[in-house]
Order: C-alpha cells, then structure tokens, then sequence
C-alpha cells in the first residue's frame, strides 16, 4: 500500500512578494537600461514582438513581452534515454535530477592521484563512471580533451557521450553550426529529427554575456534549439563584485534580466519551445580572484534561483557537488554533501557541475563518486517518514509489551529494509575493519572509482548509429 501521510523535510526562502520584487526588478532592466544583442535576425525578432532598439545593438524590452514569453514556455520538459526511449529525467516541480559538468581543463587521475591536462581516453572512462552510477541521471562532457585539437572537438566530445552513455546528455559547443551537427547525431540515434523533438534525449547549456549582453554567437545556438523545438538551458554566470553588484538581491535581478531577455527570443523565434531557467551565480573572492563555489553565498543564490523558477512555472538549472578544494578531501566532501543537500531542499530540476574541483578548473572521478553516495543519503533523508497506521505500530508494541524486544517481530522484518546502507562509508567494529586491511574511506572511495571504470559496459550503439555519426563528423 502506497503510504499517504509523510512528514517530508522542506526548506524555503523567498516568499511571493519577494520574488515579485526580483522580478519587478529585472523588468526595470530590461525595459530602461535594456540588453545588447548583437544577432541581426534576434534584434528583428524583438522589434516585431514591441521590444524598442536604440543605439544600433541596445533593446529595450517591455514587460508585457516578458510576461507574454513566460506564459508561452512549457512548465515541464523530460529528457530520455537512448535506445529505449524511457523518460528518465523530470524536470518540474521539485523534482532533482543530478549530472557531472563539462570541459575542465584538468583530471585527477584516480590511477596517481596526479593532476594532468584531459585526454580523450579519460573522457571515455568519466562517462563510463557516470554511466555506471545509479545516482547520476545525465551526463556532460566533463573535460576538453588535450589530443583533440581545436578543430571540432565539441562534435567529437558529443560523439564520445553518445557511444558511451545511454543516459540524457546536457552538451555544449561553439556554434549554431555545432548545434546543427549534434542534433543531426542525436536524430541519427533516436530515430529520426521529428521523433527527437517529441522525445529529446540532449539538452544545450549555452550563456548570454553578462552584464547584458547576447553575442552573435551564443544566440544563433539559442535561436537553432527554439526553431527545432529542443531543450536549451541558456544561463548567464554574472560574479558578484566582478560582472554583478556585490550583492545577492542585485545579482539575482541582473541574472534574472539575462534569463528573461533570453527566454524572450527563445519563445519569439518558436513559441512553446522548451526553455530551462537558470542563473550561475557567483562571487569573486577578493583574496584569491576565484569565482567561488563553495559558499554559503552560492548556496543561497542555488535556492533563490529555485524558488524564482517555480514563480515563473518554469523548470531550473542547478549545482552541486562541486568545491573549491584542489583535491578529493575533507573540504571537497564537505562541500559535496552541503551542495547536494541543498539541491534536494531547494529543489532545482536540472542540477549538474557534480566533480568539480578548484573552482570549475579540474575534474575528479573520485569526487564524482563521493557525490552520489551523499544523493544517495539525501534522497533518503528528503523522502521522510511515514505516519500512517502501519508506521506508528502500536498493536506491536502492544504485543511487545514493556521489556521486550522487536527484533524477532515480523514488522521489522517488513520494514527495516527501508534504512539507508551506505556503500563507501563504514558501520564496522574496529576489529572487523583491522582484519579487512584498515582501509580508509579514501580507499574505499579510489577502490570503487577505479573498478567503475575498468568493468562497466554501458549499452552500445547499434552499428548503423555509429557508422551515421561518423558520417557527420568533418573528417
């Protein structure tokens, strides 16, 4: 029997008049200070829906075409799963769906332990890892392969994802003629462009420029994924101090601008596409010059931007699993479990960035890992628990009595499966740990990375697919 009355862990932090206020906020943007947009046939788009164009590239965007925007995005989008077609990612509602990020520069080696630049064969054992953890529900690029070279590497990186993972894939790339590409191999594997479309298995995360700003560039991929009618996340990542006020209230309401300024020509060029809100907000740190993910400040910024997409009934974009520490350790595993439990609290749909380290610069397999054993305990934390009948079982103790026990009662034996068991951490007696050789939670967590990446075998392309992809690709 499915139980009905839970007591369910919650957390919130902006109320309605509060998000009116950021909202509010950035329509005064957008419609007096206005955005550059620099993409000819955008800025025609804007005029025909009222926006006012002043000083060549400077728009000026009126509430009501906002409102307008926000009304005709769809307040659901689900990814599937290559080769079978299973919707497997959700994004509505509170629903959290957690995946690594895409193009650091460096790898920690969970082989050494060294930091090196990436190359094409640890991208392929990363998505083997991601592929193979239960927790992790899409995947990304994770690194830009050093032996690539420049020409294409987002096409390749694209390739590797498709032949290595079955899992939805959130990719990002250089051009509206990248896009173009990619879409073009993701059709090949789904069967068919228009059967993408209904059933999309790929998600873009591009950017505007802040402050205010869309290049000719990054709007002609905004543009291509709204005219195919497939999923975009298009997130500005203003800094607080650097490229954003200092403070949270007014970098929320530049991001906010940006956000909405791109919905508005995402939903001009094809109303009802699908759109993911979104905003990376950070800080610089003024010692270091770093933009921070390890903060509480971030944090806050990832829950405000959650609760400012259920205002606008849109799905989100999110983080975790992230730090600023240059290794997998304490610090790294404390940051992991305070961005994930956030995540789950807050409530944002679409959250990735699971396995960086130094601020976005190198990814770990190790710390990936390390995160999907904290979702794997926060999402137990966040189902709660029962108070139905069953759940409070006072026949039992009744039966039970005063000085009895329950471990021999069938109603444990019915329900003490529902605790947690974790598998990286241990529950042993000192003994029991000596004899299985003293291994540290670092050993335990290097033993199963590895093994991860040596044994999983994720479904493979049928060889029709992969001779398609490779007939996209430039030679």
């Amino acid at each position: 029997m499915t139980e009905k009355n839970f007591a369910v862990p919650s957390l919130s932090l902006l109320d309605e008049n509060q998000c009116q206020m950021i909202h509010q906020g950035a329509l005064q943007i957008l419609d007096k200070t206005g955005v550059r947009v620099f993409h000819d046939k955008a800025r025609a788009l804007l005029a025909s829906g009222g926006a006012r164009i002043s000083d060549d590239t400077l728009v000026h965007i009126p509430g009501e075409l906002v409102e307008w925007a926000l009304e005709s995005a769809p307040e659901q989008i689900q990814l599937y799963r290559r080769g079978t077609g299973e919707a497997c990612v959700d994004l509505s509602g509170r629903k959290v769906s957690f995946g690594t990020g895409s193009d650091c520069l460096n790898y920690l080696d969970p082989k050494t332990g060294k930091r090196r630049p990436f190359t094409s064969e640890d991208v392929i054992d990363a998505i083997h890892l991601v592929d193979g953890l239960p927790e992790l529900d899409f995947c990304m690029s994770m690194g830009i392969p050093a032996d690539l070279g420049e020409d294409n590497a987002y096409q390749q990186q694209y390739a590797m994802l498709l032949e290595h993972t079955s899992k939805p894939i959130v990719f990002v790339c250089d051009d509206e003629s990248d896009c173009r590409a990619i879409a073009s191999m993701a059709a090949a594997a789904a069967g068919g462009e228009d059967r993408l479309s209904k059933h999309p298995t790929l998600l873009l995360y591009s950017e505007p420029t802040t402050p205010l700003q869309h290049s000719t560039t990054a709007t002609g991929k905004l543009l291509f994924m709204a005219e195919h009618r497939l999923p975009i996340v298009h997130s500005p990542a203003p800094m607080m101090g650097g490229t954003s006020p200092v403070t949270l209230a007014g970098g929320l309401a530049l991001g906010n601008a940006e956000t909405l300024s791109s919905l508005v020509l995402h939903q001009l060029q094809e109303e009802g596409a699908p759109f993911v809100y979104g905003s990376g907000l950070h800080h610089m740190d003024m010692k270091t010059t770093i933009s921070v993910y390890g903060a509480p400040e971030f944090q806050l910024a990832r829950v405000a931007i959650a609760e400012m997409g259920r205002f606008y009934k849109l799905p989100t974009w999110g983080y975790a699993g992230h730090s600023d520490s240059l290794q997998m350790d304490m610090q790294a595993a404390a940051d992991a479990a305070f961005s994930v439990l956030v995540a789950l609290l807050g409530g944002n749909n679409l959250v990735h960035d699971v396995g960086y380290l130094e601020a976005g610069l190198t990814t770990s397999p190790e710390m990936i890992v390390f995160s999907a054993e904290m979702i794997s305990m926060m999402r137990r934390f966040m189902e709660g628990f029962g108070l139905e009948k069953e759940d409070f079982a006072l026949d039992v103790i009744d039966q039970v009595g005063p000085g009895g026990d329950f471990l021999a009662a069938d109603h444990t034996f019915e329900h003490f499966r529902s605790f947690w068991q974790p598998q990286l951490f241990t529950r042993q007696r000192v003994e029991e740990w000596t004899a299985d050789g003293k291994l540290s939670l670092g050993d335990r967590l290097r033993e199963k990375t590895l093994a991860l990446i040596q044994n999983h075998q994720p479904e493979p392309l049928p060889d029709h697919v992969r001779q398609a992809i490779q007939d996209i690709l430039p030679a």
